[in-house]
């Protein structure tokens, strides 16, 4: 049963209605008084809760009804439903324990949705052993924080929740969203992957929602968006702190709704697509300096995946080594040596500030330098290039009176200067991937 709560007998019929289509039992009360009530006597699957039942509007009864609710039945999920202008409501709900918001009026299909989505999470508590067929979308790992995260990908795969991975640059985010999309039930839909830090704010849109020939001065014909592209499939959205103010605006409209505006073209345009979103970035301490909105915040991170990083997993590093092995070797036609035992021990003992990364990168190059039958410890070593720690840079300049953007000036300068202008190298050694190094070079005025 699925409890409606709202003093508005307009909305309790129409969600009553619509929910009777789609298959499910529905029970709607008009004030908090009832639905205390009702959670005294039965446990519902899911509740469906207004946030305003009187002249009030500043949502304190929703509160404390969600609080109240809780009480009774802690692991129903609830759903708040508000008004656009009364987000900040909703995202008050969120922090105390609501499963999702969706703003008045709602979209029929989206509502389901995200119905369909808490009741499956919520009925999903104990997964078996990996089923037959889990496409791992390559990735290697066997530790225990690996098989967490297995768990977790059968878990969510088949539903359309959002979902936020996390963790340092190089520990393999991308191939996380893969496995998510592989495994889900858009699999044979489109996967759109937007890397956000390579996009300027200037294009943001365009390259988001596409345009109409003559929208803008270099507009000479159409151009498609990604969310266009994505329709019916799933958008991964990768580096997602690096979103400016307004752009997160914009993005919050289009995940909220999956409503957007082509540029030159003042017609919605609906979509249906799963969102994926990845970022290196602490999006919670972005929220606390005000960089990042708090509403697109708990939008985007109904599920959080947090990768380790490699110096956590050591156990992999052996796995990791050997697939990289075989896979560049099978690509080149090489034939595969031997690693020894040695070199296995000094390979699992560096720090991997670049992470999987660079460990890849690292064992390819000593393939390619060395050419031997049995690669041990010292071919490894003589092929090494640490990556400097904050601070060993050489000299004793200090940072103190600097603003932040000088430091990340310095900092940027000091590499491409070390590395010889290598981007790669040079983005690899600061952690960002290289369309990130693009946009801040940009943005900073750098010539290389």
């Amino acid at each position: 049963m699925i409890l409606i709560i709202d003093d508005d007998s307009a909305v309790r019929s129409s969600l009553k209605l619509l929910l009777k289509h789609a298959k499910y039992t529905a029970k709607a009360v008009a004030s908090p008084e009832e639905a205390i009530d009702v959670v005294r006597q039965e446990v519902p699957q899911l509740i469906l809760m207004d946030m305003n039942f009187s002249l009030s509007t500043d949502g304190r009864e929703g509160l404390n009804l969600l609080r109240q609710v809780k009480v009774f039945c802690p692991e129903v999920p609830v759903i708040l439903m508000t008004a656009w202008g009364s987000i900040d409501l909703a995202v008050q709900g969120m922090q105390k324990g609501a499963f999702d918001f969706i703003t008045k009026p709602w979209e029929n299909m989206l509502l389901l949705q995200r119905i369909e989505t808490a009741l499956q999470l919520s009925g999903r508590k104990d997964i078996a052993e990996e089923a037959a067929g889990f496409d791992r979308a390559g990735i290697v790992g066997e530790s225990a924080a690996m098989q967490e995260i297995f768990k977790v990908i059968r878990r969510i795969a088949p539903t359309n929740a959002p979902v936020l991975i996390t963790g340092e640059s190089g520990t393999g985010k991308e191939l996380v969203a893969e496995a998510i999309y592989r495994n889900s039930r858009r699999g044979g839909e489109p996967f759109v992957k937007v890397n956000l830090g390579g996009i300027s704010q200037s294009l943001f849109e365009s390259e988001m929602f596409g345009h109409r020939k003559g929208a803008f001065t270099d507009a000479t014909s159409d151009r498609t968006g990604r969310f266009t592209l994505a329709d019916r499939g799933t958008i991964f959205l990768d580096e997602l702190g690096e979103l400016d103010l307004r752009s997160q605006t914009k993005m919050l409209r289009v995940l909220q709704e999956q409503t957007f505006e082509v540029l030159g073209d003042s017609r919605p345009h609906k979509v249906d697509v799963r969102v994926i979103c990845a970022t290196n970035a602490d999006l919670a301490e972005m929220v606390q300096k005000k960089t990042f909105r708090e509403d697109l915040y708990y939008r985007v991170n109904l599920i959080t995946i947090h990768l380790p990083a490699l110096r956590e997993r050591r156990e992999d590093i052996p796995l990791l080594v050997n697939h990289f092995v075989q896979d560049f070797c099978r690509r080149n036609d090489l034939a595969v040596p031997e690693i020894s035992a040695g070199a296995m021990t000094y390979l699992s003992g560096l720090s991997y500030p670049g992470n999987i990364r660079e460990l890849k990168n690292f064992v390819e190059r000593t393939l390619l330098v060395c050419g031997k039958d049995v690669l041990d410890a010292e071919d490894f070593r003589s092929q090494y290039q640490p990556v400097p720690v904050s601070g060993d840079t050489g000299d004793n300049l200090s940072l103190e009176g600097m603003t932040l953007e000088e430091v990340e000036r310095k900092a940027i300068l000091d590499a491409l200067e070390k590395y010889n202008h290598n981007l790669s190298q040079v983005a690899l050694a600061l952690g960002i991937s290289r369309q990130s190094l693009y946009r801040r070079i940009e943005k900073l005025g750098i010539r290389l």
